[in-house]
């Protein structure tokens, strides 16, 4: 009997989810669930309710409003889990010198510091994105391009830009070690939610049959937001030439930076339409572009990595109780077997 009030195995249900390290973060509704490999083989859960914004406010779910807020909420979910898989991956190399020193203790963190530590990523991470994606290449296209009288020339060339920093970055980066592993699990998210949607049986044989790549992917979102970012853009730049006459840099960091939560409500309007008709021609076109990008930010998993998707999304629906991963202190010295932080 599922354990989450809100899962009704009778109605469809939107379940989203993203890569961490070593593991896997799922979201059902009233439900997130995080499940990680430990380097001695066990898989620990962290399951918690959660509620967002929208279903708090119903205000929030108005078209466009109910994406940008969307957005804060797994920009927010996004990093906390990032986090505790990160807190993991810590105790295992602790535990690990602990083992060589001989002394057997690992040093604990106090929730104040990880919730200090997790503050301080969001902010930088908003930092460098926003001077990556936003102010490096207004300030390219207004000093060596120089369109900046032209609404439309000028966005189409930055965002042209965002997207060439967009794919150099995660071509770079795919390149590494840990990455690729963390694509891995990416790609045994997809396979599982997949599997969950056409009622597959969540078996790590039968969900490995499915595709890694998924329409309402976030990596597929970020491409979705650059190209609706051309659009909105240029339309907001027209206007503002039309009363102002001239447009500066700084007048576009100005009035582009707050626009960016509309953009990302479009763009979040875009992918659920494209989502809801991906059988039809015009369909396919739209979701195109982020299911190419999903072949650098997916990788084929093994089982072993679909299996802690499978864990992560039966946790999160209340199939599984996550308190039978319980997190230990000292790594297992016998198989590996799977074993909720709280």
């Amino acid at each position: 009997m599922p354990t989450n009030p809100l899962y009704d195995p009778s109605k469809p249900m939107q379940i989203g989810g993203q890569a961490v390290i070593e593991g896997v973060m799922m979201r059902a509704p009233g439900s997130v669930a995080t499940a990680v490999r430990r380097a001695n083989g066990d898989i620990v859960v962290r399951q918690e309710s959660f509620i967002s914004l929208t279903e708090k406010y119903k205000l929030l779910k108005l078209p466009i409003l109910r994406g940008a807020v969307g957005l804060i909420d797994m920009l927010f979910l996004g990093i906390k889990t990032l986090n505790y898989s990160a807190e993991i991956a810590m105790i295992d190399v602790e535990t690990q010198e602990s083992a060589r020193k001989g002394n057997g203790q690992s040093k604990k963190k106090s929730k104040g510091s990880t919730t200090a530590a997790m503050v301080t990523t969001l902010v930088i991470a908003l930092l460098l994105g926003i001077a990556l994606f936003f102010v490096l290449p207004i300030f390219v296209t207004t000093r060596v391009f120089g369109f900046e009288q032209d609404a439309f020339a000028f966005n189409l060339i930055a965002g042209a830009i965002r997207i060439t920093i967009l794919l150099g970055y995660l071509g770079a980066i795919s390149a590494m070690r840990d990455i690729k592993r963390l694509f891995q699990f990416h790609g045994a998210e997809h396979k599982s939610v997949f599997a969950f949607e056409l009622k597959s049986e969540l078996l790590p044989p039968v969900v490995q049959q499915h595709s890694r790549f998924h329409p309402r992917c976030g990596t597929s979102f970020l491409l979705i937001v650059m190209i609706v970012a051309i659009l909105s853009f240029s339309v907001l730049d027209a206007f503002l030439l039309s009363f102002l006459g001239k447009l500066t840099m700084m007048i576009r960091l100005m009035t582009h930076l707050p626009f960016i939560p509309v953009v990302g409500g479009l763009s979040y309007e875009v992918i659920r339409f494209s989502a809801k008709h991906s059988t039809t021609w015009w369909g396919k076109i739209l979701i195109a572009p982020g299911l190419w990008l999903q072949r650098i930010t997916t990788r084929e998993p093994d089982e072993s990595q679909v299996e802690v998707a499978i864990i992560a999304l039966r946790c999160a629906l209340g199939l599984d109780d996550a308190s039978r991963y319980k997190l230990k202190e000292e790594p297992a010295t016998t198989s590996p077997s799977a074993v909720v932080a709280d």
